[in-house]
């Protein structure tokens, strides 16, 4: 494998870090002593400066007014936004222009994703299912009906779906296909009810009670729900990256100044032997994450379905960000849990990236049938 990345991808990572060195973490209320959610938006202003940067236009097309960067790019750039907290909806904006860019209809695409390069629309996406413990299309049913299609179910833990535009979202066929449906907010039909997420954001629970969308805004390839998961699930894996980096260069700070007997805790060797273990974790999920953008960029063959590359990733995202964070909690000591210092909101969104990504005994179940279904050798 070879992780070293093109000169528009490096570009894109020095361009995200200029716009997020101006973001503190701490810029909204602590989701600790919130008892409602932390902001009633995203960070428009924030949203505004990664337009004008260009960043969410990455992954559209030139005709469409994007760079035409792939989901590695992407990746790249959620990563530095996790470093920060950063409350904007890009992987989800940024996961669904790539999905409407390769599946949509030329007519649906030259509408929406010129506004969603400059910034103007803001698509969100539905992953959650119903419940959250149950595939996704199947909570919604979508049958045709004349020229359009009706729409029916709840989705819930819409990530931003409160002030998103629209939502793309997906749904099952009479005949049990997957398909898209991208449904504005502001439709007949459409019922919004908040939820707030552990990290104390806005979420909502989308309800559509016959909801009636023409056939223009429907995705009916069969591809692209798998598609639109596969980006989802690596850039969490993302998220979790920059955030636990983030986390360990803070445990690093803290422990080389603070000092017990003299000396810094940083030179005591229980203290060292952790934080090397956090070190290792943020390398393996460095590696695994990596090796499923690759394989879902460039649709390269492997031993295993790119599904085996991605469920890899997920053991090691969701285990991995848990620990860096306890570790870093536990090497802070009860600094770590004042409410002035960050920390906290560091912890607080991890458990959020875990909770999306599910448990890695689930994914280590579905990486074992996958090698079952495909003997290595």
């Amino acid at each position: 494998m070879d992780f070293t990345f093109t000169e528009e991808q490096q570009a894109a990572v020095e361009a995200a870090r200029a716009v997020f060195s101006g973001v503190a973490p701490d810029g909204v209320p602590s989701p600790a002593l919130t008892a409602g959610a932390v902001a009633d938006d995203f960070d428009r202003p924030l949203w505004r400066k990664l337009a004008d940067a260009d960043l969410l236009s990455l992954p559209i097309a030139p005709e469409h007014g994007g760079a035409g960067l792939d989901p590695i790019a992407l990746c790249l750039v959620l990563r530095e936004s996790a470093k920060v907290l950063a409350r904007v909806p890009l992987l989800e904006s940024g996961a669904a222009a790539l999905t409407l860019q390769r599946y949509a209809a030329d007519e649906l695409r030259t509408e929406v994703l010129p506004p969603i390069a400059a910034g103007d629309l803001v698509v969100t996406v539905a992953s959650a299912g119903r419940t959250g413990h149950e595939p996704a299309e199947l909570a919604v049913s979508a049958r045709r009906e004349g020229a359009g299609w009706i729409l029916d179910g709840t989705q819930t833990a819409v990530p931003w779906g409160s002030t998103a535009d629209r939502i793309l979202l997906p749904a099952h066929t009479t005949d049990g296909h997957a398909v898209l449906a991208l449904v504005p907010r502001a439709h007949p039909g459409v019922t919004l009810d908040d939820q707030i997420s552990t990290s104390g954001e806005r979420q909502a629970e989308v309800r559509l009670d016959s909801v009636r969308i023409s056939a223009r805004e429907m995705i009916g390839d069969p591809a692209a729900w798998q598609s639109l998961r596969d980006v989802l699930t690596t850039g969490t894996c993302a998220l979790a990256l920059g955030l636990g980096e983030r986390v360990l260069a803070m445990t690093g700070d803290y422990t080389g100044k603070r000092e017990q007997f003299g000396y810094p805790v940083a030179t005591f060797q229980a203290v060292a032997v952790q934080a090397a273990d956090r070190f290792i974790d943020l390398r393996a999920m460095e590696a695994t994450l990596w090796q499923a953008a690759w394989r879902i960029t460039t649709d390269a063959p492997g031993p295993l379905p790119a599904a085996g590359d991605i469920a890899v990733a997920k053991i090691w995202a969701s285990e991995g960000v848990r620990r860096v964070v306890q570790t870093a909690q536990h090497l802070h000591g009860g600094f770590g849990a004042d409410t002035d210092y960050p920390l906290h909101r560091y912890h607080a969104w991890a458990k959020q990236l875990e909770l999306s990504l599910g448990p890695a005994a689930a994914h280590e179940e579905a990486l074992g049938n996958l090698l079952a279904a495909h003997p290595l050798g």
